[in-house]
């Protein structure tokens, strides 16, 4: 379960690193070569947050920010909010 998002099921993605030399043409070169291709991981950006489930319980998990960032999470409240109304 390891790099893996909780919510959406986001993992890792393999892709090329490529690398090139040489100066592009509308730069007055004779244009870029590609002189290397590896592979490589595409990690997606996971953050360990306390959620709240929607049963009311309160879990520890795994998310990736574009989960956090949509509101598919609602984090936990971890001190009551300030009350106004009971100040004189």
């Amino acid at each position: 379960m390891a790099r893996k998002c909780e919510i959406c099921g986001k993992g890792v993605q393999m892709g090329n690193r490529i690398e090139t030399r040489g100066k592009a043409k509308y730069l007055g070169g004779v244009g870029t070569k590609i002189t290397g291709k590896t592979r490589r991981k595409f990690v997606p950006n996971l953050q360990k947050v306390h959620v709240t489930l929607p049963s009311g319980a309160n879990k520890s998990m795994r998310v990736c920010t574009q989960c956090l960032r949509s509101g598919s999470v609602r984090k936990t409240v971890k001190t009551k909010p300030f009350d106004v109304s009971g100040a004189k």
